[in-house]
């Protein structure tokens, strides 16, 4: 989950039992399970892993397993252990933070942390929305070309004639 330029937001929705961290670019989904199951046998990969969760005090704690070897995140392995932590810095932001063990790619453990700030919702399928500007200047257009007198064909009305076509 690191952030980068654009469609980097997440829609984080729990239960007793679940973790949903649905992302906006794409959609993807991942479930985790806050249950105490145990991860899945080593020779069953998924691409995200598999995660399971819990809580210490007031931060959830992932760990994912069981990459798959098609993952290769920043060059990792299928051996990649994920372990992630979030925590509620303040009511407006997220401490996110995650630490990285894979011995086949890197010599020791590494650990990130970003924040991540807290957007109203909805959280929008990222190719159609464009933030909703370009909705915003669609309207605006065809109020423009209304105004103008200009119809479907992009030509305004020829007044010459008298009739208006």
């Amino acid at each position: 989950m690191l952030p980068a330029n654009y469609n980097s937001n997440y829609q984080i929705v729990q239960n007793p039992d679940y973790v949903v961290i649905v992302t906006e670019m794409i959609h993807d989904a991942r479930v985790i399970p806050l249950n105490g199951s145990p991860h899945l046998p080593k020779n069953v990969r998924q691409w995200f892993g598999d995660a399971r969760g819990h809580w210490e005090g007031n931060t959830l704690v992932v760990e994912t397993t069981n990459f798959t070897d098609e993952t290769k995140w920043q060059g990792s392995t299928a051996g990649m252990r994920l372990v992630e932590r979030f925590t509620l810095a303040d009511p407006k932001t997220l401490k996110y933070e995650f630490t990285v063990t894979d011995p086949a790619t890197w010599t020791k453990p590494w650990t990130m942390e970003a924040p991540l700030p807290r957007i109203d919702p909805p959280l929008y399928e990222f190719a159609c929305h464009e933030q909703n500007y370009g909705v915003i200047n669609v309207v605006k257009g065809a109020q423009i070309r209304a105004a103008e007198g200009i119809g479907l064909s992009g030509r305004a009305p020829d007044y010459t004639t008298g009739d208006g076509k």
